[in-house]
């Protein structure tokens, strides 16, 4: 019987069949890699805010503590941003005729709330509590990197599933002493998952719930 298909035939359906494979795999690492870029993650790339507010001055120069102007962030989901009249505090003394505080002034006369370019957030479909965190350790600069160091603010960390998974299935490896949460100069100390699995304890933490999609997806 005559010989219907060359030889080369064979090849070319292996090749085939393997890219068959192949091809859905690496798409979807490929997709993966492109949407933790920070490129699309937007980590490490400050944003232009209506006034050049410097963490870095206001932080580690003049020692404002976190909640200064966070003020909500140990009562509720957000922890808010602050109002002009926060601000004016300070500026209505001091750097009065600033062309950089302009919004703050004109703000502060209007009402109008200045409308900052948000830095940091989770897609809609998250819940995230700043509160719950605060009270169980977990630092600011755990989630938020440097802050107090930023001239500009960035956004430090991607935010992705996998690495706030890394957290809550390992939260001995993150926790602090509640008093060290908003210490931005806080560091680790070298015996830090001893101490960490003490504060797990302390704090009543339950890592065995931790993982269930229902802690973020509700």
């Amino acid at each position: 019987m005559r010989q219907l298909f060359p030889p080369a035939s064979n090849t070319i359906a292996r090749v085939s069949l393997t890219l068959g494979l192949l091809l859905p795999a690496v798409a979807l690492l490929a997709g993966s890699a492109i949407s933790r870029a920070p490129y699309n993650t937007k980590v490490d790339i400050p944003l232009d805010q209506p006034v050049p507010f410097s963490h870095e001055h206001h932080v580690n120069e003049l020692g404002l503590d976190c909640q200064y102007c966070h003020t909500s962030v140990e009562k509720g989901p957000k922890a808010g941003l602050p109002p002009t009249h926060t601000c004016m505090g300070c500026h209505s003394q001091i750097w009065t005729n600033s062309p950089l505080l302009e919004p703050v002034r004109k703000s502060f006369q209007t009402g109008e709330p200045i409308k900052w370019n948000l830095v940091n957030s989770v897609p809609d479909f998250v819940y995230f509590d700043h509160s719950i965190h605060v009270k169980k350790g977990i630092g600011c600069t755990e989630c938020h990197g440097p802050v107090h160091e930023m001239q500009i603010t960035y956004k430090a960390k991607p935010f992705h599933m996998a690495w706030c998974l890394q957290c809550h299935r390992k939260p001995e490896e993150f926790i602090r002493p509640k008093e060290e949460v908003m210490n931005p100069h806080y560091s680790h100390p070298k015996n830090h998952v001893e101490v960490g699995r003490k504060l797990v304890d302390e704090y009543g933490i339950k890592v065995e719930q931790l993982t269930d999609c229902s802690i973020c997806h509700r």
